[in-house]
Formats: structure tokens, C-alpha cells, sequence
């Protein structure tokens, strides 16, 4: 009797951990791609599968960000291992570092935003079928079936898409720059069925030959004719010599986590952890502070000076220019830029100095398997809509990263984003991000899932994000909805922030000298552990996301 009374009680006690090793979850930037994402897992696919689907159903649902017209990062942690993709867009070969300015060396605001010349090398498809070559289990094509059909029987669109897609129209009428948006997608109306017959036609192509047919093929064929048509610069050479990179992404302690981040052409994942890495070595000033009270997000702000500086000097992509990436990490490094933070006034934003001697509309997805893999992703095509322009015959947007480069040293980008020589126009170059696509691990234990788009922005979400979870035990739902806090050292003392800081906060840190700046910005996607260790997910309420665990 006390032996079954034993093993009863084993039994129990074992129930919930072999539960929660079963579950599984996504944190989605749209529906569509949260329950595509969900089905491929729910038949057996893993993170990496569910991750490629979901992909492509946004290049059809979120035509704003999600796309094959643009690239971005992908962050896979797969049985104890990490590794990452580099699938972001390249220049053009016949790319020039004086390509944006006018006979007077004066940048041409508009031409790496608008138009045929805004574009980089399209990654987003090579980049797909390199992560499912090296890690998918599911058939390709079945893969790409399920956004096959939402482009070719359409998709009813949701209210906040058509607003956006009603805007952008208005913009583009009013002032064209070569756009041809309004003619795709002018007719779009939250009342009735979406189709995109052309890129149905492209993702059957796709799923047919995989990335021939885009880098060589019949797509191939048609995105250089567009570009001979309309005076761009993408050939068919620059299709065919595209490739993604595997890199080994950030990996660095913090607390009693390891961090996963992205490295370098992103400067996303080297200026999150320095300033997590700064915010440690300044742990007594963090202690007992309140939740986005003024000093709090003071200090804040300190360290986003810090890394901003770092991010505009040093930066850029490591196959064309050395980024000190251990130098920039190293703990002596940190320990004397943190002593440089100012923790009661506002440091003079020109004596925040590199340290070492020498879109808005991108879109990010999470997930984890039942079997405890993840994958980080942010893909992009820079601004709202990227350029604007749709590949005739195609049906897809093109990206505007060239503004990602620095088109003039000391001219800052739309983001308001300084560059140097580390991050110039070079034929075959990736420009610099701030995408920011993050794993911690706890244990070797996937611990949280995050990531976010917003241009320079997401490296504040992202961080603030982890810093919500891990110093203020905020669950999932809490933490992608809390106001959040954006400094990146220019303009100059100016602070971005979501509404509901309270009015003490607002008033403490004016006092200080502060120009506040009420623009909310990101949307977090992010899978967490709660304390007993079960997953819990949430999309942020201020866009279309939605988050499931099951």
C-alpha cells in the first residue's frame, strides 16, 4: 500500500513538469501568421518550420513590414546550441557612397526613403531557405502553401492596416517619388476579401524552385527588368550573388543569464548588452527605484547616450569594416563607461564621446517548440511600406534600407541615426540595423523570447523589455504594455515615450532639463517563463499581434 501511495505521489509531482515540457508558443505580429505558426507546430514542426511559414504569410498579411522585398535577422537556439542568420539587404554593385548627395555634397533627404533607388538587395527569401536547409524538418513548399492561398483567395485585412494603407495612399498622391503603391493597393477595404493574384504567382514560383527562381529565375528576370525601366540599380548580378550569412550572434552574461542577441551589421545586439552590462556595474543606483519614475528612466537615458555614441562610430558591417565587438563588450570597457553616467543631471550630450581609443515598420515574431528550441526573428523593409514601389509583375514592395547607410558622415538618417565611415554606402555592403532579435537562457533554458520593430527605437523596447521581466517580475501581458522610454544621445536631451507616464515623472525629468516627446513606438512580441517555469506569451495591445500559448 505505501509503495503504490509512492509512486502515486511521484507521479503527481512529475505531472507538471512533463506538461510543461509539451508546451509550445508564438507571439505574432498579426493573426495569419499566429495561427500558421501554431498549425505547423501542432503538426510537428519546429520553431524553425513555424518560423519560415509564418514569414511568408506576412509578406502577404503585413505588407507594411513583413515581406520577400527586404531581409532582417533570425535567432535560433536549437537543442543547446545558438546561431544566426544575416539575411538583411545588400547595396547594389553599382552603389556609390556619394550616390545621396546633391552637386553640392548636400544629402538628398528624400532619395534613400522613396522611389527605385531606395533599395537594397532583397535577403528575405534566401534567408528562409538557409535556415529551413540547415534546421527545418516540414516539406518547403507545404510551408509556403498556407500564404498561397491568403494571397491568391485573399485575406480580410484588419481596420488598422486599411488606416495605414489609406494614408500612405494620400501620401503618395500628394507627393509620388516614382511610387506606384496606390495601384496595388488603393482598393484594399476592411469589408471584403484582399487578393494579390501577381504574388500569388511569385510564391508559387518560390515554393516550386525555392530561391532560384527569385536570385535567378523568372523573378529574378522581373525585378532587374523593373529596375532597367524605372533607372535602378538592382541587376540581374546582384540577384544572383546574394547570399545570407550564418554568424555567431552576442553571447554574453548578465545576472545569472546568458544573453543572445544579434551581432554585428546589427548594433542592436552590442548596444543592448552593453547597456544591460552597464545597468549591472550600476545596480545600486537601479535598487528600490519605482518603475518609470524620473530617475529611473534618467538613468535610462544615460546609458542609451553611451551606446548611441558607441553605435555611430564603430558600427557597421564586419565584412567591410573590423568592428571592435569584444572591445566594445569587454567588462574593463564597461566598467568605465558606466562610471561616465551622470545619476543625478543630464550629461552634455557633446562631451558624450565614443569610448574606445582609436522603420519604424519592421516587424518581429517569437517562438518556441514543444521540445524547448526557439527562434528570434526581425525582418524588415525599413519604413512603412519601404519605398513604396511594388515590382511590376511581381506583386511584392521593395525595401528603402539604403537610408540604413550613412549617406553622408554626421547627417543622421530618418531615425535620427549618426554615422561614420564604418557604416558608408560600399558596393555589396549590408547597412547597419538596430534590429535586435534576443534570447536569454537560464540554464541553458530558453527564458524569454523578445524582440520589436521601430527603427532605432528597438533597442530601448528590447531592453526595457528584459529589464521589466527580470528587475520588476512583470508577466508577458505587463511588460510588452508598459510605457516605454527612448534616448539615443540625438536630438539632443529629447525623450520618446509612450502615453501613461505619470504626470510626477514627466514634470521631474522637464525640471531636469528633458524635452518630452509623446509618440509611442514598437510592437513587442515576447515569450516568457513565469516563476514556476511555464510559458506565457503576449503581443502589445497597441498593434494587431496576437500571442498564444497551447
Amino acid at each position: 500500500m505505501m509503495l503504490r501511495l509512492f509512486i502515486l505521489v511521484i507521479l503527481l509531482v512529475a505531472q507538471p513538469v512533463a506538461a510543461q515540457t509539451q508546451q509550445a508558443a508564438v507571439a505574432m505580429p498579426d493573426s495569419y501568421s499566429a495561427d500558421v505558426a501554431r498549425q505547423v507546430l501542432e503538426d510537428g514542426g519546429n520553431a524553425v518550420d513555424a518560423a519560415v511559414a509564418a514569414n511568408f504569410v506576412l509578406a502577404v498579411t503585413l505588407p507594411e513590414a513583413g515581406n520577400i522585398g527586404g531581409g532582417g535577422f533570425m535567432l535560433i537556439y536549437k537543442d543547446n546550441q545558438a546561431d544566426f542568420l544575416d539575411y538583411r539587404e545588400k547595396a547594389p554593385l553599382a552603389a556609390h557612397k556619394d550616390m545621396y548627395l546633391d552637386d553640392k555634397g548636400n544629402v538628398i533627404q528624400e532619395k534613400p526613403l522613396y522611389g527605385i533607388l531606395a533599395s537594397g538587395v532583397p535577403g528575405a527569401v534566401m534567408g528562409m531557405w538557409q535556415a529551413h536547409q540547415k534546421y527545418g524538418t516540414k516539406d518547403w513548399s507545404a510551408l509556403i502553401k498556407p500564404a498561397i492561398e491568403l494571397a491568391e483567395d485573399g485575406f480580410m485585412p484588419h481596420p488598422k492596416l486599411v488606416n495605414s494603407v489609406k494614408r500612405y495612399t494620400r501620401r503618395v498622391k500628394q507627393n509620388r517619388h516614382g511610387r506606384n503603391f496606390d495601384h496595388f493597393f488603393g482598393r484594399m477595404r476592411d469589408d471584403q476579401l484582399f487578393k494579390q493574384p501577381k504574388l500569388a504567382a511569385t510564391l508559387k514560383r518560390i515554393a516550386e524552385k525555392g530561391p532560384e527562381d527569385f536570385y535567378k529565375g523568372v523573378t529574378a528576370r522581373l525585378i532587374a527588368q523593373f529596375m532597367q525601366d524605372q533607372g535602378g540599380l538592382i541587376s540581374l548580378e546582384d540577384l544572383a550573388g546574394y547570399e545570407a550569412k550564418w554568424r555567431s550572434p552576442i553571447s554574453e552574461k548578465w545576472q545569472e543569464y546568458q544573453v543572445l542577441s544579434a551581432p554585428p551589421p546589427s548594433s542592436g545586439g552590442l548596444v543592448l548588452v552593453q547597456m544591460l552590462k552597464m545597468q549591472a556595474q550600476l545596480a545600486e543606483h537601479f535598487q528600490d527605484l519605482e518603475h518609470n519614475s524620473a530617475r529611473y528612466i534618467h538613468l535610462l537615458a544615460e546609458l542609451g547616450k553611451l551606446g548611441f555614441a558607441d553605435r555611430g562610430e564603430y558600427m557597421g558591417d564586419p565584412d567591410f569594416y573590423p568592428v571592435p565587438t569584444e572591445k566594445l563588450l569587454d567588462d574593463a570597457y564597461i566598467a568605465r563607461r558606466a562610471a561616465q553616467v551622470s545619476i543625478g543631471s543630464i550629461s552634455a550630450t557633446d562631451k558624450v564621446k565614443p569610448g574606445l581609443k582609436e522603420s519604424e515598420d519592421t516587424t518581429h515574431y517569437s517562438i518556441i517548440d514543444q521540445w524547448g528550441n526557439a527562434v528570434s526573428n526581425t525582418t524588415t523593409i525599413n519604413l512603412s511600406f519601404g519605398n513604396g514601389v511594388v515590382v511590376e509583375g511581381a506583386g511584392f514592395l521593395l525595401n528603402n534600407e539604403m537610408d540604413d547607410f550613412s549617406a553622408k558622415p554626421g547627417v543622421p538618417n530618418f531615425f535620427g541615426a549618426i554615422g561614420k565611415e564604418a557604416n558608408k554606402i560600399e558596393p555589396q555592403k549590408r547597412m547597419l540595423s538596430s534590429m535586435t532579435p534576443t534570447i536569454l537562457l537560464k540554464d541553458n533554458q530558453v527564458e524569454m523570447v523578445t524582440g520589436s520593430p521601430g527603427g532605432t527605437t528597438i533597442i530601448s523596447s528590447v531592453f526595457q523589455s528584459i529589464l521589466n521581466r527580470v528587475l520588476f517580475d512583470m508577466s508577458a501581458e505587463e511588460l510588452v504594455n508598459a510605457p516605454r522610454v527612448h534616448h539615443q544621445l540625438l536630438p539632443k536631451d529629447v525623450i520618446r515615450h509612450h502615453p501613461g507616464l505619470s504626470a510626477r515623472a514627466k514634470y521631474q525629468l522637464e525640471k531636469m532639463g528633458y524635452k518630452l516627446d509623446d509618440r509611442r513606438f514598437g510592437d513587442l512580441q515576447v515569450i516568457s517563463r513565469d516563476n514556476i517555469g511555464r510559458l506565457d506569451a503576449a503581443s502589445q495591445t497597441s498593434g494587431r499581434g496576437k500571442s498564444m500559448v497551447f
